[in-house]
């Protein structure tokens, strides 16, 4: 995948797209930002535009180099991640003797460092000496989620590049074009700062089904408050139903807050688009204000929840709760 073709991070890109344009590529970068964000997708692609002949500010795809590198054959690419705990001096050493063998010819070479913060004192001070003294054609991608966990001399030598937490909108995007279902993937990224968290929501075994059941109970808790409580008492009899009641109840706020942005007319935001049709026929069934209350009865469910109450009774409490407005 090239630059180009992922979402969002605009900052990042440019500020990649212009070394490459410019032919002023530093040696060494820090990707710095929250989980989630994209910066290994972007730090995959950087070095793959890094390889390419083309010669342009992004990968072409096409040329020898960007298909070695899409089927792991890229032997000037090297990367490392943390064994257990931490990144430790030999893993360092290693790399130094890699690239050292390797030569100091005009083909370049790449290397990433995932989590660096995690380095240890040693492992941080080898490194501090190969980037004090780089070779010319060596280019180091650094990644960490805060900048400011990394030796202050390891930022000062390094291109700092900044990402930011994805929007809703193109986490949305991103995980649709990966082929995941929207329905689920819309619920996903309101539960989740980041697209990783989102992915693991979504191919959870039951999240389909506990949004599905969260759907029943937002419908029987306006008028049918007996179907309410027996679908309450049914789901958690299935194990994997009530051993998340948490997820269930989150997917509950999501739903009364689709209510209120449907009176807001912001149907493009509802979460539950699927259910547009009767949201439509109910959404002011009670003003902003009962939906407010509702999600903060929710709220107190979840609370109860955690001080160890009974899953199921907090529950059963939750549909008297919200009979009652």
């Amino acid at each position: 995948m090239s630059m180009e073709q992922l979402t969002g991070q605009w900052k990042a890109k440019r500020i990649l797209q212009h070394a490459l344009q410019s032919g002023k590529v530093s040696h060494a970068y820090l990707f710095y930002g929250p989980k989630g964000s994209g910066r290994m997708a972007m730090a995959e692609a950087f070095a793959k535009a890094l390889f390419c002949t083309s010669g342009g500010d992004d990968a072409c795809g096409h040329c020898l180099e960007c298909r070695k590198f899409d089927n792991n054959n890229q032997q000037d690419m090297i990367r490392i991640a943390p064994e257990g705990q931490s990144i430790k001096i030999d893993q360092i050493r290693e790399l130094q003797r890699e690239l050292g063998l390797r030569g100091s010819g005009a083909q370049r070479k790449v290397y990433m460092i995932e989590r660096v913060e995690t380095m240890t004192l040693q492992a941080a001070n080898s490194l501090l000496k190969f980037l004090e003294e780089p070779l010319s054609p060596v280019v180091a991608i650094l990644i960490t989620d805060n900048g400011q966990a990394v030796l202050p001399t390891i930022r000062s030598r390094t291109q700092w590049v900044p990402f930011l937490p994805m929007s809703s909108a193109e986490m949305l995007q991103t995980l649709t074009n990966e082929g995941l279902p929207s329905i689920l993937a819309r619920a996903a990224v309101q539960l989740s700062s980041g697209l990783d968290g989102a992915r693991e929501i979504i191919q959870q075994n039951q999240f389909a089904e506990i949004r599905n059941v969260v759907i029943q109970l937002g419908k029987d808790s306006l008028t049918r408050f007996t179907a309410a409580m027996i679908t309450v008492q049914q789901q958690f009899i299935k194990k994997d139903i009530g051993e998340d009641p948490q997820l269930l109840l989150s997917l509950f706020v999501l739903w009364f807050k689709d209510m209120i942005k449907f009176q807001a007319g912001r149907q493009e935001d509802i979460v539950y688009i699927d259910q547009l049709e009767w949201i439509s026929k109910h959404a002011f069934s009670r003003p902003v204000e009962g939906w407010v209350t509702c999600m903060e009865h929710t709220l107190e469910a979840s609370k109860r929840i955690r001080s160890n109450v009974s899953a199921q009774l907090a529950l059963e409490q939750l549909m008297v709760n919200l009979q009652e407005g």
